[in-house]
């Protein structure tokens, strides 16, 4: 017997009893944690326990007699394959940000019947939009019901690592200097408090990191700021002495994680609290005094972060130079195992890159899950090789490799695509066009305050012109030395708001793909730094912007079919080649130095 299916099955089972308990019909389980986070700590992996379903994105919502999986096209192969014989069905949906559960949770209650979901994970735009659909039908929500905790007996507590201090000189701006920069924004706004439950922001603000998820350096935590101090709500213990006296001579108090929502009910009833409605939960919400003034506005650290400075610039351009290096150095080690007739597998991909990328200056740690996805596995955007199921590489056809790594001073993240044996015109049909759309957005000159979401289609447009397209984004905005992907900027198909405006400083993936399920993907991924472009009209129609392409390291040239690239696409494969060769070739020597060389060569028809 599968155990693995059995224990599920042995869950769902558990949980239905609780909901009949609770005299309530259905419960949602969202991808969340009480800081709306996209990497859970294990406390809140609930969706995963409940599901089986290992992916970072999907809602799950049992009924009493029933079982779905909304995920969107990402995940769907693999969502086939883990919810196989679990007795949950999968719910193909358009996008990540799609909201079909609502819908179906609507259809499938009867006015009068109760749904379940936990109000500290809930959302407050997906609450009300929740409200809004199952009120009208007369269908209750219990928000105050964490059934987590009757059917997942080993669930663990609250993360329990430090927290430590990101120093100068990569800390390049000051604890205090951010605290004011926030205060500011907050008199702008008119508010007296400012709750900020995103850890990524929290980090940012103090100047800390910690480890409490896989590959991001975060930690659980909320704050409060007011007009003068902040108090940072963590669990007892992850803050030494020190780090204790140096937050204090800045205006940082400490206070127990579980003393947050307690806080937030005793604030003055004239209090005006800024709060991000995308970033707070439904719970923290609810604990606001009624007579307070809430003001909703994003987060203005999640404007301030995104915008790096020149100085955050050169040390990512630094860590780039790095990890540039290390890949390398693990590509000239897996051409020449290849050659001899080594047996590699995707696994093998893993172990060897993430080493080599340890060996460099200022690595911290894998910034996400390496996917080295070879032939039908690289169709799965967000594969991952496991010891219970991977392939070899061996025979012919594409080889994707999608990873990257914390750095103390930035955040990589890198996708190429290589061929193994002999590949088909077809491959190099799939792999230049997606290259045409990754140069096409790289050579983009657009005007300032341009909303990202209107430059997706420049990448799109050359698969687009073959009846082709991808179904995830192009594009996310990625963190200093923080969360791999942050915002606001998006390049995707999303609806633009003012908030997603392009501004320099920021940085972001490029990252077109084209997937044949069941036989390959292809995906080449840049991040790129957004940087002030004069033109001959400069001033004329306000300041330009173009992107400086940061990620360092060959982009294979023995897929591409030549006849469908243009001579200025041409010239720019070769000059990011020489540029990649001239950054690199300090760094790296020997074997690794020799298949730089060889795969910077200037490519001509």
């Amino acid at each position: 017997m599968d155990t693995r299916l059995s224990q599920i099955k042995l869950r769902l089972s558990h949980l239905r009893d609780a909901l009949r308990d609770a005299g309530a019909h259905a419960i949602l389980v969202p991808s969340a944690d009480p800081h709306l986070s996209e990497y859970l700590p294990r406390r809140w992996q609930g969706r995963e326990v409940l599901s089986g379903f290992t992916g970072s994105m999907a809602t799950l919502v049992v009924t009493l007699d029933d079982a779905q999986l909304f995920a969107d096209s990402r995940y769907w192969t693999q969502a086939e394959r883990e919810l196989a014989g679990s007795g949950i069905s999968l719910f193909k949906i358009p996008t990540g940000a799609a909201t079909h559960h609502i819908g179906w949770i609507a259809d499938q209650l009867q006015p009068g019947q109760t749904l379940a979901v936990d109000g500290q994970v809930l959302g407050l735009g997906l609450a009300q939009q929740l409200r809004a659909a199952l009120t009208a039908k007369g269908i209750h929500i219990d928000t105050g019901l964490d059934l987590l905790d009757r059917v997942w007996s080993d669930r663990p507590g609250l993360p329990d690592a430090p927290i430590y201090e990101h120093a100068a000189p990569q800390a390049t701006v000051s604890r205090a200097d951010k605290l004011a920069q926030v205060r500011d924004a907050m008199a702008r706004h008119g508010a007296t408090h400012h709750l900020i439950s995103s850890v990524d922001d929290i980090a940012w603000l103090f100047n800390l990191r910690g480890s409490d998820v896989t590959y991001n350096p975060v930690f659980v935590a909320h704050t409060l700021l007011d007009k003068t101090g902040a108090t940072l709500f963590v669990q007892p213990g992850k803050i030494d002495a020190a780090l204790t006296q140096r937050l204090a001579a800045d205006g940082v108090r400490l206070a127990a994680y579980d003393q947050a929502r307690p806080a937030l009910g005793a604030l003055p009833a004239d209090a005006r609290v800024l709060i991000d409605p995308r970033r707070v939960t439904l719970g923290l919400r609810e604990a606001l005094p009624t007579a307070a003034t809430v003001i909703e506005a994003i987060n203005p650290s999640t404007l301030f972060k995104s915008r790096k400075n020149a100085a955050e610039a050169q040390f990512i351009r630094e860590a780039m130079a790095q990890d540039g290096a290390a890949m390398c150095a693990f590509y000239a080690w897996f051409e020449a195992a290849l050659a001899r007739g080594e047996s590699l597998s995707e696994l093998t991909v893993d172990e060897r890159l993430s080493a080599e990328r340890a060996r460099r200056p200022g690595f911290v740690g894998l910034s996400f899950s390496t996917i080295a996805g070879f032939n039908a596995n690289g169709a799965m955007p967000h594969y991952r090789a496991m010891p219970e199921a991977f392939s070899q590489i061996q025979g012919d056809g594409l080889l994707l490799i999608d990873s990257g790594a914390q750095y103390l001073g930035g955040t990589t993240d890198i996708t190429r695509v290589w061929p193994i044996g002999a590949i088909t015109e077809a491959h190099k049909r799939d792999y230049t066009l997606v290259l045409k759309g990754t140069i096409g957005l790289s050579r983009a000159v657009f005007p300032r305050g341009t909303l990202s979401p209107m430059l997706d289609a420049i990448a799109r447009a050359p698969l687009w012109a073959h009846g082709l397209d991808y179904g995830h984004g192009t594009g996310h905005g990625v963190g200093y030395f923080m969360n791999v992907h942050e915002g606001p900027q998006s390049i995707s198909k999303a609806v633009p708001d003012a908030n997603m405006a392009m501004e320099p400083g920021m940085i972001t993936s490029i990252e077109p793909g084209l997937y044949r399920p069941g036989q390959w993907g292809v995906r080449i991924e840049n991040l790129v730094l957004n940087v002030q472009r004069d033109t001959p009209e400069h001033g004329q129609f306000g300041d330009m912007l173009a992107f400086e392409t940061l990620t360092l390291c060959p982009i294979d040239t023995r897929s591409i079919a030549l006849n469908l690239l243009s001579d200025e696409e041409l010239a720019w494969l070769n000059d990011y080649h020489a540029e990649v060769r001239r950054r690199l070739a300090p760094l790296v020597d020997g074997d690794a130095l020799a298949w730089l060389n060889t795969r910077t060569e200037p490519l001509t028809r």
